[in-house]
């Protein structure tokens, strides 16, 4: 038993966290290229800092990040030498139409991609292509308001048609969006969304989610009338949420947490919204922008497989007195006693993946991809740049354990895994380069500083073994 022999291994990256060539080839400016690194990143991604362009007193990790647009073909290879089955990568909406609004894609953007999925079929890897992993381009930011506007669905539909057809044979693994339910926590960096004083804040991310989950189901219907053997997903940032005692308050809150992250989900997959957050939205006056065919839309073209990030756990409460939190960036939690943190204070938790496999699973009896996974840590090369991540090892391999268990013990159905950051890459919360993920090392500190050289880490060489033995070989 164990995985199923078809099991798709892999790592994931972003196209914004790892691309760079922000200007090249008629590229146009994206939302995700204006987080700064340092004190100012969480108000910009938060959207409650304008940050509408490039200035001189903040640096911008994504405009270089790895360079991986130059670097792919050497980085692919690397990938082919660990036994990647499948790479999940993203598009970056603004190199196949610069400004969004386009009737006509860009030509270079389009062959660079077409490129790189067959650089990814002559090792026999499949691309797992997120359509919209946080990228906007910056003219449907500025003229549009973004996803709070509904023609930005008639945008992102001819962005579908477009790679639909073009990527036809090449690509047939697809998500939606990325991390869907990050609307709600970083409304800029998820959707564009800036918020202008005395909006609405909480109305606009409902409306805005309503515009994505209804170009989600369209782009669903487009990718099976173009090739039937298209399979969708649709995605989120999962992760076991614990009450921090057995007192109903706490046990009530948890579930009302859960239900915040998996009612984007609910439609997705049910193909209509949940009774619990319809009847939210009437208690605070909150109207959703339901228009003609939206509802048979949504009921008709819901997904085919559920993709999901899980990196820990969190403990949350009813008692407002309790605000010890710790891990920082966008998801803090109260400490759990029982879980040690990584460096960044993320409560490291496999058995907390198996639990929200099995919730996952339960809840929607549909495949489940886990499309990231991993431990981002300070590594410190030797001085041939070799570093010797034990510690990522480990993470790595309970989790990897704990997912096994999910599929041979409780029946869980998990098309494959990819590991988040194969190669080191910027961190989305934070925009450093030392908070790094990767089985390869990219000499690159946070400042931009370093030669982009790719070393081989120790975990390269263990996660090549766990794909051979297909999971069953763990050791270290």
């Amino acid at each position: 038993m164990g995985f199923r022999e078809d099991f798709l291994w892999g790592g994931a990256t972003a196209a914004n966290q790892c691309e760079g060539a922000y200007n090249v080839d008629g590229r146009g400016l994206a939302n995700v290229d204006l987080a700064p690194i340092g004190d100012d990143r969480v108000g910009v991604i938060k959207g409650k800092l304008k940050m509408f362009d490039f200035d001189d007193q903040h640096f911008y990790p994504a405009k270089e990040a790895i360079d991986m647009f130059h670097y792919y073909k050497e980085d692919i290879a690397l990938f082919a030498e660990m036994g990647f089955r499948v790479y999940r990568l993203s598009i970056a909406w603004s190199r196949i139409f610069p400004n969004g609004d386009e009737t006509v894609p860009n030509e270079a953007g389009l062959r660079f991609y077409e490129d790189l999925f067959k650089e990814c079929h002559k090792y026999n890897i499949e691309p797992l292509v997120t359509i919209t992993h946080f990228d906007c381009p910056m003219h449907l930011v500025k003229e549009y308001g973004a996803w709070r506007n509904r023609t930005l669905i008639t945008f992102y539909e001819r962005l579908c048609r477009v790679i639909f057809n073009r990527f036809k044979g090449l690509v047939k693994y697809w998500i939606t969006f990325n991390e869907i339910n990050m609307i709600m926590e970083a409304p800029f960096m998820a959707a564009g969304l800036y918020f202008e004083e005395n909006e609405n804040e909480e109305a606009v991310k409902y409306i805005a989610s309503h515009h994505e989950l209804v170009a989600s189901a369209l782009a669903t219907k487009i990718a099976h009338e173009v090739d039937p053997e298209n399979k969708v997903g649709c995605m989120l940032a999962a992760g076991a949420p614990y009450p921090r005692t057995s007192n109903p308050e706490d046990v009530w809150k948890a579930k009302q947490v859960e239900n915040e992250n998996y009612f984007f989900i609910d439609v997705q997959v049910r193909g209509e919204y949940p009774a619990y957050v319809l009847k939210a939205l009437e208690r605070k006056n909150i109207t959703l922008p339901f228009e003609e065919g939206d509802k048979e839309l949504l009921k008709e073209h819901t997904v085919d497989f559920i993709g999901f990030s899980y990196y820990s756990s969190s403990v949350v409460s009813a008692d407002p007195e309790l605000t010890d939190t710790i891990g920082g960036n966008l998801f803090p939690t109260l400490p759990n006693p029982y879980l040690k943190a990584s460096e960044w204070g993320w409560q490291i938790d496999s058995l907390g993946l198996r639990i929200t496999m099995n919730a996952i699973y339960d809840r929607y009896q549909k495949p489940l991809f886990i499309v990231e996974n991993g431990l981002g840590a300070v590594d410190t090369p030797d001085e041939n740049g070799y570093v010797d991540d034990d510690y990522r090892i480990k993470y790595l391999s309970e989790h990897i354990s704990a997912m096994r268990h999910a599929v041979e013990y409780d029946g869980v159905d998990l098309l494959g895994y990819t590991v988040w950051g194969p190669i080191d890459i910027v961190s989305a919360s934070t925009g450093e380069m030392n908070k790094r993920y990767g089985f390869i090392y990219v000499d690159r500190d946070n400042e931009g500083r370093g030669t982009l050289k790719r070393t081989k880490k120790k975990s390269f060489e263990w996660y090549k073994k766990v794909i051979s033995s297909n999971g069953r070989d763990l050791d270290f």
